[in-house]
């Protein structure tokens, strides 16, 4: 497996190896994240240990840098984490693109920050100047770090997690943002299909950022749900207001979101599909994140 890494620079925070796109023979069942100064193996079926082992050792002499190499088992219940070599560490910070993130291993499914949205991210840092961001399903808020970072006027975060919202506050905090120049950043833990008046209380926006999980039971299905959101962007946005709709769902192709916006929404006009880092690599087309960008012009 180590073998089809290519990454030299290990300063930030990213995928090493990407097996869920059934790129590589025999190992889609494996992913390699680096958050400083852990590795990550992620495991979506049963292996054997001895050759586990082996992974883990070759890793970790791949980074002079690594201090712990980690393995989670998603195939198991609750996604359990454990140390295969060096210590145990629980939470961490890393960077990327010199912005900081609170990483945390073991407790939940999700470390904190999903590394195959880096260039999403960076195209939000390179939009935000002076703008009023809506940020729905904001999770751990880095798009709202990056947002914020990068010039924004105000930034509104969106998410049924409290929780979520709470880490996300402390990103902000990590990064002294947390008051910078009197800029807004609010953070509203309510269900985004069930709270439109909320959303529209702090708007027009002149940027949404739209990132759902394709499915959480009693709350998301997003190929029944998008619409909902879609349909709302003319209460929502501003003239000329750039919006990024993301899809995560190996099932459903860029075609389905376009579908989606030319119904709902048909003066959403098509711009461009952001690249996913290179690392990411996919054996069939429209397998991985779509990141689309539209411009509402009606």
């Amino acid at each position: 497996m180590i073998e089809h890494i290519s990454a030299t620079d290990f300063t930030d925070c990213q995928r090493l190896f990407h097996g869920r796109g059934h790129a590589f023979e025999n190992l889609s069942h494996v992913n390699v994240d680096w958050f400083a100064p852990i590795i990550l193996i992620t495991l979506y079926k049963a292996v054997d240990e001895s050759w586990l082992l082996i992974q883990a050792q070759n890793l970790q002499a791949l980074i002079k840098g690594c201090r712990s190499v980690q393995v989670q088992h998603r195939y198991e219940k609750f996604s359990p984490t454990q140390v295969l070599l060096g210590d145990v560490i629980n939470k961490t910070v890393v960077t990327e693109n010199k912005l900081s993130y609170h990483i945390e291993l073991g407790k939940t499914q999700n470390s904190g920050l999903f590394l195959d949205m880096a260039n999403g991210r960076s195209w939000v840092a390179e939009q935000a100047k002076d703008k009023s961001v809506l940020n729905l399903f904001a999770y751990t808020c880095a798009f709202s770090v990056v947002a914020t970072a990068g010039g924004a006027a105000k930034v509104v975060n969106i998410d049924l997690s409290k929780a979520s919202l709470s880490k996300g506050r402390e990103n902000h905090q990590l990064n002294q943002l947390a008051k910078k120049n009197g800029k807004q950043i609010i953070f509203e833990g309510v269900d985004i299909f069930k709270s439109n008046s909320r959303i529209k209380k702090y708007g027009k926006y002149d940027l949404l950022i739209c990132d759902p999980p394709s499915f959480q039971k009693g709350s998301v299905n997003i190929e029944r749900d998008y619409a909902k959101i879609i349909r709302r962007i003319p209460q929502w946005m501003n003239v000329g207001a750039k919006v990024m709709l993301c899809l995560n769902s190996p099932d459903l192709n860029e075609q389905f979101l376009k579908d989606e916006v030319a119904r709902e929404c048909p003066d959403c006009v098509f711009e461009q599909r952001l690249a996913n880092p290179d690392v990411y690599k996919e054996a069939h087309a429209g397998k991985g994140l779509k990141v689309l960008i539209f411009i509402y012009q009606p």
